[in-house]
């Protein structure tokens, strides 16, 4: 029976193996080839440079070589700047009216109570699509012009749900003597939410918001339909560099956006070792 262990054993180590290999080849091919100084040919590996993240920031001389491959700088960073914008306001809005929505289910028992949790599943159910069609069918009808505050709008109706579940599971672990204690103590219902209710959810509510920031700055198909023509945010911009022709550009863009993202996530991790 210990040859069959061994097998057993070796057989999960290999699936484990390809598994990773399945998800993390493809992002450690993109971070290498981000380098790779082949302009036509970005899989033909014809020397190291770092003359496409020179060229994303405006550090490299545009010859007519290499004309054919240059986006415009400029388009680039109004694209991040739309995105940063549109991520921080949806963020904000999302985390208050997710952690808001959580709180009151959490607390208060009325008519319909289940029906109302499975209306906020709804928005991640629905496929992407469908989403961004009803939403661009929506702004048309009352009549919104299509931009920043369309795209907020819209990235809020589906985060919203997000923070919601992830508040929500921080609440369903939470003591809630302590609430009774409080009261008991003689503490108003604000001072127990700001003492006792809050620092307990934090973890929730900081997990909620970066994950409600990291999805808006990735964010494409929805946003492709509610953004109108003179607003581009960082993936429609990528989007429509690739509908032109796959350049060597994009792969250093996935491998910032693949850092900042990095970075996002281990600032809330950090955050949340902190306060445990």
């Amino acid at each position: 029976m210990r040859w069959l262990r061994n097998i057993g054993t070796g057989t999960l180590s290999a699936y484990t193996a390809l598994f990773f290999a399945f998800i993390y080849l493809p992002i450690a091919l993109i971070v290498i080839y981000s380098f790779n100084a082949d302009p036509v040919n970005m899989m033909r590996w014809s020397g190291f440079t770092f003359d496409w993240y020179k060229q994303i920031f405006g550090l490299r001389n545009v010859t007519s070589e290499n004309a054919l491959y240059i986006e415009s700088t400029e388009q680039l960073l109004k694209a991040v700047r739309n995105s940063l914008t549109v991520a921080a306001f949806t963020t904000t809005i999302a985390t208050v009216l997710g952690t808001a929505t959580a709180l009151a289910l959490y607390r208060f028992n009325f008519l319909g109570k289940k029906f109302y949790r499975v209306l906020l599943f709804a928005p991640m159910l629905m496929p992407d699509i469908v989403l961004g069609i009803a939403l661009l069918i929506f702004f048309i009808s009352v009549g919104f012009s299509l931009g920043i505050t369309t795209i907020v709008i819209g990235q809020c109706s589906f985060l919203t749900s997000y923070v919601f579940i992830v508040v929500s599971a921080r609440l369903a672990g939470m003591d809630r003597t302590l609430e009774n204690a409080s009261a008991d103590l003689g503490a108003n219902d604000w001072v127990t939410f700001r003492r006792i209710i809050l620092p307990q959810a934090m973890p929730g509510v900081i997990g909620g918001a970066l994950l409600a920031f990291i999805i808006s700055m990735d964010d494409l198909v929805i946003t492709y339909f509610i953004s109108g023509v003179d607003t581009q945010t960082l993936p429609i911009f990528i989007f429509g560099m690739l509908r032109r022709g796959i350049k060597p550009e994009i792969n250093a863009i996935a491998v910032m956006m693949l850092l900042f993202s990095f970075a996002v996530a281990s600032a809330g991790l950090y955050l949340r070792s902190r306060r445990g």
